[in-house]
């Protein structure tokens, strides 16, 4: 130690590393030697005194290589003003972590987490030691991770411009609002997701009759509204033949159970045709909700499904599956499905058929275009939380 009391490598930079060693240096290396972490001491000269096996296995380089070297010496100069912030953040806090990397004689870098600490020997001076864990696993990981996110953005976007599209297309099987002859229609269509399971349809035929249809099919998503896309299909087909309404749905409820084929998958639905000569109406329903016949002001009139869910059984449609009646002037029919009757309060109290039938004839007094928004708007406000389901709606009044 008479060395270190003589010479101040602080004062003279140029003196051999050899000779600012201090004693506790050799009492402490076999420790050094078992850590897995690469380990530099430097001097308060940032000199580097000495350096463990792994770091030197770590670097690719020899202790002679490295010993009285600064640390800066062996980066390329476009690295050195991010290091040297870094250097001067230790050498201000006494202390520093960061992520960085070390220099390999090939040209390759190992990333790193560098660790410094500044320690004060008993002599009074500063040394630092610094340890360098290799996280190159790590940064691998990262690196496919990042590509793989790269990969899913990507998909997600083809996915985006898919769902968008399917959504035009789903938007083309919603009712449309109508004015034919003495009747008009308002429609809305709304999914609970970008595309969904209900459509509708609002078609005048030349034979003199307005048919309409709202179904739900079961599910939310693609595959719900690819089934829905096949049964639309299949309807407007039995619609253009003059097919009863009654044969329609065991056409189609015999088409989805053997083409279709699932359990994951049935449908309900809810038809009408209105004659435009005599107002009659022909009404059938599946499994659905009941409609309604209302006259503005009075209590409405329930138009019950006799017919039992569809795509399950051979024999879900009943033999007497039609109800005939006929319309006044002035009387609205409500087709819907039940994404408007299964919303739920904060009392966890369910809207269904009864509290929405209460909204058709408070708003029934209205004209037809408000009396849609108001039914929308009336459910909206007794429902807690964003819709669930599905929503179609069909108002058609008779003037």
């Amino acid at each position: 130690m008479e060395k270190l009391e003589r010479v101040d490598p602080r004062v003279d930079p140029g003196v051999p590393v050899e000779e600012t060693r201090p004693d506790w240096l050799s009492e402490v290396e076999g420790v050094l030697e078992t850590l897995n972490q690469g380990v530099i001491i430097a001097d308060d000269c940032h000199r580097i005194i000495h350096a463990n096996e792994i770091f030197l296995e770590m670097t690719e380089r020899r202790m002679d290589e490295i010993l009285g070297r600064t640390s800066t010496e062996m980066f390329p100069p476009e690295d050195l003003p991010v290091l040297a912030e870094h250097i001067a953040e230790g050498d201000s806090t006494g202390r520093n972590r960061f992520e960085f990397y070390l220099p390999l004689k090939n040209g390759l870098r190992l990333p790193v987490v560098v660790s410094a600490r500044r320690v004060e020997d008993p002599d009074g001076r500063e040394f630092a030691i610094i340890t360098f864990t290799d996280i190159t696993e790590q940064k691998r990981a990262e690196n496919e991770l990042r590509d793989a996110n790269t990969l899913l953005e990507k998909r997600q976007r083809e996915i985006d411009e898919e769902l968008t599209l399917a959504s035009r297309v789903q938007q083309s099987l919603a009712p449309k609002s109508l004015h034919w002859g003495d009747l008009r229609v308002e429609a809305h269509y709304q999914p609970v997701r970008t595309i969904g399971g209900d459509f509708g349809l609002v078609t005048p035929s030349d034979s003199g009759y307005l048919n309409l249809l709202v179904c739900d099919v079961s599910g939310h998503g693609i595959s719900s509204a690819l089934v829905a896309n096949r049964i639309y299909t299949e309807t407007m087909s039995q619609i253009e033949q003059g097919t009863s309404l009654a044969s329609m749905l065991r056409h189609l409820n015999h088409f989805v159970i053997h083409n279709i084929g699932s359990s994951v998958f049935y449908f309900t639905l809810a038809a009408a045709r209105i004659s435009r000569d005599d107002r009659s109406l022909e009404f059938v329903g599946a499994g659905h909700p009941p409609g309604f016949v209302v006259h503005p002001g009075e209590k409405p009139q329930y138009l019950e499904s006799r017919s039992l869910v569809l795509g399950f059984l051979e024999e879900a449609v009943s033999g007497e599956a039609t109800i005939e009646m006929p319309l006044r002037s002035g009387d609205r029919v409500v087709l819907y499905t039940d994404g408007l009757t299964e919303n739920f309060n904060a009392k966890q109290e369910m809207l269904g058929v009864d509290g929405l039938a209460e909204i058709v004839q408070e708003t029934s007094l209205l004209p037809l275009p408000e009396m849609k928004k108001g039914i929308l708007d009336r459910v909206t406000q007794y429902r807690e939380g964003p819709p669930q389901d599905d929503v179609s709606l069909v108002l058609i009044e008779v003037s």
